[in-house]
């Protein structure tokens, strides 16, 4: 895995992570009681970004260390998940140098 590879599963991981996170604890304007005129009910009141943003970090560090771990060990190899044979059959030994 490259280095541009590692940073782009790393931010897709990091969004895919802060979507599910966002909605924890989040308290709406309905919530509090203090809706402001021309707003949604369902606006958010207290939200806490930056702290979610650092806990995203977080968490996303850690499932990014094991997936580009098992990427780089070679314990799961894309042919593994190809279910429908579309790749072939695997190349001898003698033709990838090992």
């Amino acid at each position: 895995m490259s280095i541009a590879s590692a940073i782009v599963l790393f931010a897709v991981f990091w969004f895919l992570i802060f979507l599910i996170v966002i909605p924890i604890r989040l308290q709406t304007q309905g919530d509090v009681g203090r809706v402001v005129h021309g707003t949604h009910s369902a606006s958010p009141e207290v939200h806490n970004l930056g702290r979610k943003a650092w806990i995203t970090t977080g968490v996303t560090f850690v499932v990014w260390a094991i997936v580009a771990g098992v990427i780089l060990s070679g314990v799961i190899d894309v042919r593994d998940i190809d279910m429908f044979n579309r790749m072939g059959p695997a190349p001898a030994e003698s033709e990838t140098g090992g």
